[in-house]
């Protein structure tokens, strides 16, 4: 299989493009009404099949780390030299390293449903293929990269947004003691500011990968984040708002001093 794999351009645009449609269509179905888990089960139906959080967010992210992780393997030779592998590996497989292998066994989360738990999973796989696919056999670097503005700038904001948001996913767990699944106020870093502190660090996470490996895949994605979890950051607001009448008036949703 490796000794066919090549890149096809045509196929990367076709990706990306759908990626960004697929963006768009999440904004429009959830702008107007949050998705169906969460602090906002109680205030809409409750589907009926579920998983334990801890085992629902590890089958979910698993493929964003072993799709690009097998691409990887599969090369001819199977060699990290190119920047575009490297790049991969310490930036996109670094974070869902952490988001399967770390972050699922400290959630205190509700139980996730089975039917979004499905869609989550093929768009993981959809993406780390196409974020993979490129990287490993399309993308092309001078050998000056690592030195310009577009990677260095892109690479600090994906360590602060990462940073930002493992921070954030702290702070969210020691809301609860174990075995609790009631809802509390946010306090502490960027939660100050906003109400969706670790939206906010995972959006600026993916535009510095974007701006990092200058592609379109990279840009799709990180435009899809926005879409899906901007959405989701202005529902959590909202619904402290309605919640807590003690919470915090001069927070902002997602963005802070903005929006």
């Amino acid at each position: 299989m490796s000794c066919y794999m090549q890149c096809f351009p045509s196929l990367v645009l076709a990706l990306s493009s759908l990626l960004g449609a697929l963006a768009l269509l999440q904004l429009s179905l959830y702008l107007r009404v949050p998705s169906r888990y969460g602090k906002h089960e109680e205030r809409l139906c409750r589907p009926r099949g579920r998983l334990p959080a801890r085992c629902a967010w590890f089958l979910q992210e698993l493929p964003s780390f072993l799709v690009p992780a097998l691409l990887l393997a599969l090369r001819s030779p199977p060699r990290l030299e190119p920047l575009g592998c490297r790049l991969l590996c310490c930036l996109f497989c670094w974070h869902y390293f952490y988001r399967t292998f770390i972050y699922p066994f400290f959630t205190r989360g509700r139980p996730f449903p089975l039917q979004l738990l499905f869609f989550g999973t093929l768009f993981c796989i959809y993406n780390g293929f196409l974020q993979g696919y490129y990287l490993i056999y399309c993308a092309e670097y001078p050998n000056d990269w690592c030195t310009d503005i577009r990677f260095t700038s892109g690479l600090l904001l994906f360590l602060l947004g990462m940073g930002i948001n493992i921070h954030s996913d702290l702070l969210l767990r020691q809301l609860r003691k174990p075995g609790e699944v009631t809802y509390k106020i946010p306090q502490g870093g960027l939660f100050t500011y906003v109400s969706g502190a670790n939206y906010f660090g995972e959006i600026v996470e993916w535009f510095g990968f974007a701006i990092a490996t200058w592609s379109l895949p990279a840009f799709a994605f990180a435009f899809f984040t926005l879409c899906c979890i901007g959405p989701r950051a202005y529902h959590h607001h909202r619904y402290y708002l309605k919640t807590f009448t003690d919470y915090p008036k001069s927070r902002k949703a997602l963005i802070p001093f903005v929006f």
